[in-house]
């Protein structure tokens, strides 16, 4: 008993200061899936005329709610007093980003299933309030209502829906930036990073489908200037780890010549931002049919950036 008192033996700490596993990268990657989608909802819907949207975009807002609710599991899962998950919403501390970041997620579902509501066309409303599940749950007739009640807010609701996106991308980087005692993420471009990288795959997630050739258009356009601020940003944090105090230049090492220096620059930078950008930069100089490549290796570059992140910060 004297020997664990002065030494000390947490099962959740000791010996290597490891607490979170898969689940936190999983909730951060999907939280800034849903943030790009949340925003993008509001840029496909002023850049493209409504006559010339595909389905897709009219329902790129109700695909948000279930990323979201994917992370959300995840971080349930993560929760160690899981019943107590409740407590998140009977305080609110000004100061502190998971009470900011609970109470953001809690509004990110009505704004974006009222957003998704209003854009759909009769016919499509009629299909999604008449479904099944809506029937049998007894919601049709309010789903129908919500959706004739917000056609006339459609300009309010993308701009909630983009200032709530942006909110949940910058939130998730700040989340780890506030860990002060962990060197790796005690950094302020945490938060712009995380924002910009989520925006990216939000863009490369919408990319996946069958868009129209003018929205891939404006998909790449603003996903070409994220991919370039994203690499601009990981620069400008490498650099204010590497000229930081002693701890901030050892957590530099972790990714510039340490045990994380691999997986780091060839998930991350070349495979999920350099490659992609290239790729989309070729497709739209030389007018090329837009593949599936570059999204799927920024979203790979998206959950390694993060799964590293993580796991390095606790190293």
């Amino acid at each position: 008993m004297t020997e664990i008192e002065i030494n000390r033996d947490n099962y959740l700490i000791d010996p290597q200061l490891h607490i979170w596993g898969w689940e936190i990268p999983v909730y951060l990657f999907l939280g800034g899936v849903t943030a790009g989608l949340m925003i993008f909802s509001a840029i496909l819907a002023w850049r493209v005329p409504e006559a010339e949207r595909t389905r897709w975009a009219r329902w790129l807002p109700l695909a948000a709610p279930v990323v979201l609710s994917l992370g959300m599991l995840a971080l349930f899962l993560d929760l160690e007093l899981k019943r107590h998950v409740f407590r998140f919403y009977t305080a609110f501390r000004l100061g502190s980003p998971m009470s900011w970041g609970s109470w953001i997620l809690l509004l990110i579902y009505p704004a974006a299933i009222l957003l998704g509501l209003g854009q759909l066309t009769d016919d499509e409303s009629r299909k999604l309030c008449g479904w099944g599940p809506m029937r049998l749950l007894r919601v049709g007739d309010l789903c129908t209502w919500f959706r004739d009640k917000t056609r006339g807010a459609l300009p309010g609701l993308r701009w909630v829906n983009l200032i709530l996106g942006v909110a949940l991308g910058g939130y998730t980087g700040i989340l780890l930036g506030t860990l002060g005692a962990r060197p790796a993420w005690s950094s302020a471009i945490l938060g712009p990073l995380f924002l910009v990288s989520g925006f990216s795959t939000g863009a490369a997630l919408t990319m996946l489908f069958p868009v129209s050739a003018k929205e891939h258009h404006v998909l790449r356009r603003w996903d070409l200037g994220a991919v370039g601020l994203e690499i601009v940003l990981v620069g400008l944090f490498l650099l204010g780890l590497a000229t930081g105090g002693e701890a901030s230049q050892d957590a530099a090492r972790l990714f510039l010549g340490g045990p994380y220096t691999a997986s780091f620059w060839a998930l991350v930078v070349i495979a999920g931002l350099a490659v992609p950008f290239l790729i989309e930069t070729v497709e739209s100089i030389r007018g090329m049919r837009p593949t599936r490549v570059a999204p799927l290796l920024l979203l790979v570059g998206g959950l390694s950036l993060r799964w590293i992140l993580v796991a390095a910060g606790q190293a």
